[in-house]
């Protein structure tokens, strides 16, 4: 498939002006990271206390912020998932004394969490010895269960929770019962002895704070690596320059994309990681096809200057750069759009980086080459 006919674009007349639009984007990225917003750790590398949180109705972040005041808890993060005002993710930083940066008091301070965002009425039910049917997980509903339905107890808290899991939270025990086709004596015994909190727990993570710093100086070592390796492999399968240029074509696409997240509110935790070393090896295979071509240029056209040879190797490998570029973005945006919370971060980072990695595999990786060459020109001249 051929979407240019016979290309002849000269991109090599543009290499400074994409040097200077590339240096502009690394420098207020880097100055954003250093000095301005920063990067948003997540607690994968910051350590701390996530939790997502559902509400039957909708509460307002200033409700939740002076419920967790009350339970000194102020520093807490709330961040709100999507518009319905009914699901939040409440972040604990990392806790300041060393005592209080054991795991252990993480796992309390979640427990003050959940606990502070309690009402008086779930509160007073708790008291009396009723269980939460909103929070409480399947092993115990099902030892609740064996009291009175001691045969399948399993299978109905089995079938409870998958439903919560499902709708996110239990709005009410009828209609428990006529979706889930459970026993009437069933209904009845969980109204007698549950009831349904005002919010559940749709997620919690805990991360200590020397398992954050070892994660991430691991993910820092990952990347260094990758590029090293990467060096080598290019190095021996054309020449040194060719490395080089690889290198400094993929560093440009990371710094860029990283600049580009650092002003979002995008948390930096260990998909996004992964997003970057994916970018990377995706950016790389795209430059080689095209080193590729110059390889092979530079024997049929000896007598041609070599930023002539660096223009037509672009121009040949355009369409399957465009076309790489275009199927790999749109499998990217199905992921961000259809693939859930999870991998949403993933995907956005991958999403600008094909942009990114496009870019550069046009504008940056021949020109890198060919100013590496032009300072270091070799004996028997610049395309050897």
């Amino acid at each position: 498939m051929q979407i240019f006919k016979k290309p002849n674009y000269n991109f090599m007349q543009y290499k400074y002006l994409a040097f200077g639009i590339s240096g502009i984007l690394i420098i207020v990225g880097f100055l954003n990271i250093t000095v301005g917003k920063g990067l948003n750790f997540g607690i994968d590398f910051a350590g701390g206390t996530l939790i997502r949180v559902m509400f039957k109705d909708e509460v307002s972040i200033s409700e939740l912020r002076n419920s967790l005041k009350k339970a000194n808890l102020a520093s807490s993060r709330i961040q709100e998932v999507g518009n319905s005002k009914r699901e939040y993710i409440i972040r604990s930083m990392s806790l300041e004394t060393e005592e209080e940066q054991k795991l252990e008091a993480h796992e309390i301070t979640a427990n003050k969490i959940i606990e502070s965002l309690r009402g008086e009425k779930e509160k007073s039910s708790l008291v009396k010895g009723l269980k939460d049917l909103n929070s409480i997980d399947e092993n115990g509903l099902a030892v609740l269960l064996e009291t009175t339905f001691h045969d399948n107890a399993q299978k109905i808290a089995h079938d409870i929770i998958s439903y919560r899991v499902n709708k996110e939270i239990i709005q009410g025990l009828d209609t428990l019962g006529q979706e889930t086709g459970l026993p009437r004596e069933v209904i009845e015994f969980l109204k007698q002895k549950t009831f349904l909190g005002y919010m559940t727990v749709l997620s919690r993570e805990t991360v200590g704070p020397q398992v954050g710093h070892d994660l991430r100086r691991k993910a820092t070592q990952a990347a260094v690596w990758a590029l090293l390796g990467m060096l080598l492999y290019v190095g021996i399968r054309f020449k040194f320059s060719y490395g080089v240029a690889a290198i400094l074509t993929l560093a440009h696409d990371v710094l860029i994309t990283l600049g580009i997240f650092s002003f979002t509110p995008r948390e930096m935790n260990l998909p996004v990681i992964a997003g970057f070393l994916t970018i990377v090896g995706y950016s790389l295979n795209d430059t080689i096809v095209i080193f590729d071509r110059v390889r092979d240029n530079l024997k049929i056209l000896r007598k041609h200057d070599f930023e002539d040879i660096l223009n037509k190797s672009i121009n040949q490998t355009l369409s399957r750069t465009v076309i790489t570029s275009l199927t790999t973005f749109l499998t990217v945006a199905a992921l961000f759009i259809f693939g859930g919370k999870v991998i949403n971060d993933f995907a956005f980072t991958m999403m600008i980086g094909v942009i990114i990695g496009t870019y550069s595999s046009i504008y940056q990786s021949c020109s890198l080459l060919f100013v590496w060459k032009k300072i270091f020109k070799p004996k028997r001249g610049m395309g050897k």
